[in-house]
């Protein structure tokens, strides 16, 4: 469904994406893996259309997407929790939600799908609060019920574990696993906290310094010391 081909990005004359290939098969749990500062976030930005791409090509459902502006991507299916959350502290819950009804049409953007609410019952309990009121935690469930929203067929997380307290870790990983069943929804999961990728990923690639240096089918990841790698 997403396919990456020899992706260069560079900041002013900084070097930071080095010929990235990679693909997110349709239906399933991607990881994509690394340390603090080595281009994972950049490289989402990239297939978002938020940094230019220097060159190389982004392909999504076998069309090239490379320059299309961030609306169109979306519009198109694919859904990004950016790393932070990036809520919308001054709305309530329930606005925020309606933010991710934007791109619809019709009857879909005026009501937040149900199983939004029934995967996280807490934003329910809190639609009329405002979003900066939340601990960090119910804002990560806030930021992945705004993409979802959108009905996405691709959705994008970077490291949603990032300063969230473990029982809420747990539900959001009941969530993927629950999204991921259906196998109707493309799933890529940033993260630097290897058990909890390797629990959901079905398949993996390790980044280092802006280049993909390991990849491979997630039951392998043991196998192949990605551990390790990470440590480095």
């Amino acid at each position: 469904m997403l396919e990456i081909e020899g992706l260069n990005q560079y900041y002013g004359g900084s070097h930071i994406l080095r010929g990235i290939c990679f693909a997110a098969p349709q239906g399933q749990v991607s990881t994509l893996l690394g340390r603090n500062g080595v281009g994972k976030s950049t490289l989402l930005k990239a297939l978002m259309g938020l940094v230019p791409v220097r060159t190389g090509q982004i392909r999504w459902q076998g069309e090239d997407i490379t320059h299309w502006p961030t609306h169109r991507r979306v519009r198109a299916g694919m859904g990004y929790v950016p790393q932070g959350r990036d809520i919308f502290a001054r709305l309530t819950v329930e606005e925020n939600l309606r933010m991710g009804l934007a791109t619809l049409r019709g009857r879909a953007a005026q009501q937040i799908p149900e199983e939004i609410y029934a995967m996280f019952p807490v934003l329910r309990e809190m639609r009329q609060r405002r979003g900066g009121d939340l601990s960090g935690g119910q804002q990560q469930q806030l930021a992945i019920g705004r993409a979802l929203a959108a009905r996405p067929k691709l959705l994008i997380l970077d490291e949603p574990t990032e300063g969230i307290q473990p029982s809420i870790i747990k539900d959001i990983e009941a969530v993927i696993r629950q999204l991921a069943a259906s196998g109707e929804m493309t799933i890529l999961l940033v993260e630097q906290y290897y058990d909890f990728a390797a629990s959901l990923a079905q398949n993996y690639a390790v980044m280092s310094r802006g280049e993909l240096i390991r990849q491979g089918a997630g039951s392998e990841m043991r196998d192949d010391a990605v551990r390790n790698l990470l440590a480095i």
